[in-house]
Protein backbone atom coordinates (compact mmCIF):
# COMPACT_ATOMS: atom_id res chain seq x y z
CA UNK A 1 0.00 0.00 0.00
CA UNK A 2 1.40 3.67 -1.16
CA UNK A 3 1.52 6.21 1.95
CA UNK A 4 -0.21 8.79 2.03
CA UNK A 5 2.39 11.91 3.18
CA UNK A 6 0.54 14.55 4.66
CA UNK A 7 2.66 17.58 5.76
CA UNK A 8 2.33 19.37 9.44
CA UNK A 9 1.99 23.08 7.94
CA UNK A 10 1.67 24.72 4.73
CA UNK A 11 3.45 27.93 5.66
CA UNK A 12 7.33 29.20 5.05
CA UNK A 13 8.50 25.48 6.10
CA UNK A 14 5.68 23.65 5.28
CA UNK A 15 6.30 24.88 1.23
CA UNK A 16 10.06 24.18 1.21
CA UNK A 17 8.95 20.27 2.89
CA UNK A 18 6.62 19.64 0.11
CA UNK A 19 9.74 20.43 -3.01
CA UNK A 20 11.71 18.18 0.32
CA UNK A 21 9.11 15.34 -0.09
CA UNK A 22 9.40 15.44 -4.08
CA UNK A 23 12.88 14.86 -4.35
CA UNK A 24 13.18 12.37 -1.48
CA UNK A 25 14.29 8.46 -1.40
CA UNK A 26 11.00 6.95 -1.66
CA UNK A 27 8.52 9.61 -3.15
CA UNK A 28 6.69 7.99 -5.48
CA UNK A 29 7.34 4.09 -4.39
CA UNK A 30 6.91 4.14 -1.01
CA UNK A 31 4.99 7.39 -0.68
CA UNK A 32 2.95 9.84 -2.36
CA UNK A 33 1.82 13.03 -1.25
CA UNK A 34 -1.85 13.91 0.42
CA UNK A 35 -2.01 17.53 1.40
CA UNK A 36 -0.96 19.75 4.28
CA UNK A 37 -2.70 20.01 7.81
CA UNK A 38 -2.87 23.80 8.84
CA UNK A 39 -5.64 25.76 10.65
CA UNK A 40 -5.29 28.98 8.06
CA UNK A 41 -7.47 27.87 5.30
CA UNK A 42 -5.50 30.47 2.90
CA UNK A 43 -2.16 29.61 3.61
CA UNK A 44 -1.27 28.91 0.23
CA UNK A 45 -3.94 31.20 -1.48
CA UNK A 46 -1.18 33.08 -3.34
CA UNK A 47 1.40 30.13 -4.08
CA UNK A 48 0.31 27.87 -6.75
CA UNK A 49 1.42 24.36 -7.39
CA UNK A 50 1.47 23.16 -3.88
CA UNK A 51 -0.91 20.48 -2.64
CA UNK A 52 -4.23 21.27 -0.87
CA UNK A 53 -5.17 22.14 3.03
CA UNK A 54 -6.97 19.18 3.75
CA UNK A 55 -7.98 20.46 7.23
CA UNK A 56 -6.41 21.25 11.07
CA UNK A 57 -4.25 18.99 13.12
CA UNK A 58 -7.03 19.57 16.14
CA UNK A 59 -9.88 17.97 13.53
CA UNK A 60 -8.18 15.69 11.38
CA UNK A 61 -9.44 11.96 11.52
CA UNK A 62 -5.83 9.47 10.67
CA UNK A 63 -6.45 7.25 7.95
CA UNK A 64 -4.59 3.86 7.36
CA UNK A 65 -2.70 5.14 5.02
CA UNK A 66 -1.50 8.68 6.31
CA UNK A 67 2.10 9.12 7.46
CA UNK A 68 3.19 12.69 8.23
CA UNK A 69 5.89 15.25 8.37
CA UNK A 70 5.79 18.16 10.58
CA UNK A 71 6.71 20.89 8.81
CA UNK A 72 7.35 23.36 11.36
CA UNK A 73 11.10 24.87 12.08
CA UNK A 74 10.43 26.37 15.72
CA UNK A 75 11.07 23.32 17.81
CA UNK A 76 8.31 24.62 20.46
CA UNK A 77 5.24 24.78 17.58
CA UNK A 78 6.87 21.91 16.50
CA UNK A 79 6.88 19.44 19.66
CA UNK A 80 3.58 20.69 20.49
CA UNK A 81 1.59 19.42 16.95
CA UNK A 82 3.90 16.48 16.75
CA UNK A 83 2.33 15.22 20.08
CA UNK A 84 -1.54 15.92 18.60
CA UNK A 85 -0.30 13.51 15.93
CA UNK A 86 0.69 11.37 18.28
CA UNK A 87 -2.17 11.29 20.39
CA UNK A 88 -4.37 9.79 17.16
CA UNK A 89 -1.46 7.10 16.62
CA UNK A 90 -0.30 8.72 13.67
CA UNK A 91 2.94 7.45 12.53
CA UNK A 92 6.00 10.06 10.98
CA UNK A 93 7.79 9.67 7.52
CA UNK A 94 11.58 10.68 7.90
CA UNK A 95 12.52 12.81 4.03
CA UNK A 96 15.94 12.27 3.30
CA UNK A 97 17.02 13.86 0.05
CA UNK A 98 18.50 11.88 -2.59
CA UNK A 99 21.80 13.87 -2.47
CA UNK A 100 22.58 13.88 0.95
CA UNK A 101 25.53 11.26 2.22
CA UNK A 102 24.16 9.38 5.71
CA UNK A 103 26.93 6.51 6.75
CA UNK A 104 25.62 3.56 6.99
CA UNK A 105 26.02 3.23 11.18
CA UNK A 106 24.45 6.54 11.71
CA UNK A 107 20.87 6.36 13.91
CA UNK A 108 18.22 8.11 12.81
CA UNK A 109 14.71 8.60 14.32
CA UNK A 110 11.55 8.88 12.85
CA UNK A 111 10.08 12.22 11.47
CA UNK A 112 13.58 13.31 10.68
CA UNK A 113 14.24 15.55 7.53
CA UNK A 114 17.72 15.82 6.22
CA UNK A 115 17.94 18.53 2.99
CA UNK A 116 19.89 18.66 0.20
CA UNK A 117 24.01 18.05 -0.02
CA UNK A 118 24.13 17.24 3.56
CA UNK A 119 26.85 14.57 5.04
CA UNK A 120 26.03 12.72 7.99
CA UNK A 121 29.08 11.42 9.10
CA UNK A 122 29.33 7.55 11.29
CA UNK A 123 28.31 6.85 14.43
CA UNK A 124 26.05 10.22 14.68
CA UNK A 125 22.55 10.01 16.16
CA UNK A 126 19.84 12.19 15.02
CA UNK A 127 16.96 11.42 17.44
CA UNK A 128 13.21 11.89 16.42
CA UNK A 129 11.84 15.13 14.77
CA UNK A 130 15.08 16.25 13.71
CA UNK A 131 15.20 18.84 10.97
CA UNK A 132 18.90 19.30 8.95
CA UNK A 133 18.76 21.85 6.52
CA UNK A 134 20.78 21.58 2.95
CA UNK A 135 24.72 22.22 2.75
CA UNK A 136 25.09 21.12 6.51
CA UNK A 137 27.78 18.49 7.83
CA UNK A 138 27.69 16.39 11.05
CA UNK A 139 31.06 15.03 12.42
CA UNK A 140 31.39 11.51 13.61
CA UNK A 141 29.66 10.16 16.72
CA UNK A 142 27.59 13.66 17.22
CA UNK A 143 24.45 14.01 18.62
CA UNK A 144 21.09 15.76 18.07
CA UNK A 145 18.34 15.64 20.66
CA UNK A 146 14.18 15.53 19.56
CA UNK A 147 12.87 18.60 17.54
CA UNK A 148 16.11 20.57 17.23
CA UNK A 149 16.44 22.28 14.09
CA UNK A 150 20.29 22.63 12.12
CA UNK A 151 19.77 25.62 9.78
CA UNK A 152 21.37 25.36 6.35
CA UNK A 153 25.39 25.36 6.32
CA UNK A 154 25.98 24.65 9.64
CA UNK A 155 28.52 22.09 11.07
CA UNK A 156 28.98 20.27 14.46
CA UNK A 157 32.71 18.30 14.78
CA UNK A 158 33.35 15.30 16.16
CA UNK A 159 31.79 14.24 19.15
CA UNK A 160 29.54 17.43 19.32
CA UNK A 161 26.26 17.61 21.02
CA UNK A 162 22.60 19.62 20.65
CA UNK A 163 20.21 18.73 23.11
CA UNK A 164 16.25 18.57 22.42
CA UNK A 165 14.33 21.46 21.01
CA UNK A 166 17.63 23.07 20.47
CA UNK A 167 17.77 25.77 17.13
CA UNK A 168 21.36 25.82 15.39
CA UNK A 169 21.32 29.03 12.56
CA UNK A 170 22.37 29.32 9.60
CA UNK A 171 26.19 28.81 8.87
CA UNK A 172 26.62 28.24 12.38
CA UNK A 173 29.98 25.89 13.84
CA UNK A 174 29.81 23.71 16.76
CA UNK A 175 33.58 22.79 17.58
CA UNK A 176 34.18 19.41 18.54
CA UNK A 177 33.40 17.93 22.13
CA UNK A 178 31.19 20.92 22.66
CA UNK A 179 27.34 20.75 23.77
CA UNK A 180 24.38 23.31 23.16
CA UNK A 181 21.88 22.57 25.72
CA UNK A 182 18.00 21.97 25.45
CA UNK A 183 16.26 24.67 24.48
CA UNK A 184 19.38 26.59 23.33
CA UNK A 185 19.93 29.06 20.08
CA UNK A 186 22.90 29.54 18.50
CA UNK A 187 22.85 33.10 16.41
CA UNK A 188 23.45 32.84 12.72
CA UNK A 189 27.16 32.72 11.68
CA UNK A 190 28.53 31.96 15.83
CA UNK A 191 31.29 29.81 15.89
CA UNK A 192 30.28 27.77 19.44
CA UNK A 193 34.18 27.09 21.56
CA UNK A 194 32.71 26.80 24.94
CA UNK A 195 29.38 24.68 25.83
CA UNK A 196 26.16 26.59 25.60
CA UNK A 197 24.03 25.55 29.12
CA UNK A 198 20.33 24.72 28.37
CA UNK A 199 18.04 27.46 27.35
CA UNK A 200 20.78 30.63 26.84
CA UNK A 201 21.13 31.88 23.14
CA UNK A 202 24.73 32.64 22.06
CA UNK A 203 26.10 34.75 19.24
CA UNK A 204 29.37 35.57 17.40
CA UNK A 205 32.98 34.70 16.82
CA UNK A 206 33.93 33.25 19.38
CA UNK A 207 30.01 32.60 20.46
CA UNK A 208 29.14 34.08 23.84
CA UNK A 209 25.65 34.44 25.73
CA UNK A 210 23.76 37.46 24.79
CA UNK A 211 20.36 39.18 26.55
CA UNK A 212 17.11 40.07 25.54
Amino acid sequence: MMKQLILVGARHFGREAFHLATQCIGYGTCFEIKGYLDDNADALSTHKGYPPIIGAVETYEVQEDDCFFCALGDPVFKKKYVDMIVEKNGAFQNLIHQSAILYSDCHIGQGVAVSQFCTISCNVLLEDFVTIYGYSDVGHDARIGRYSTMEAYSFMGGFAEVGSQATVHTGAKILPYKKVGNNAIVGAGSVVIRNVKDGKTVFGNPAIEIYA
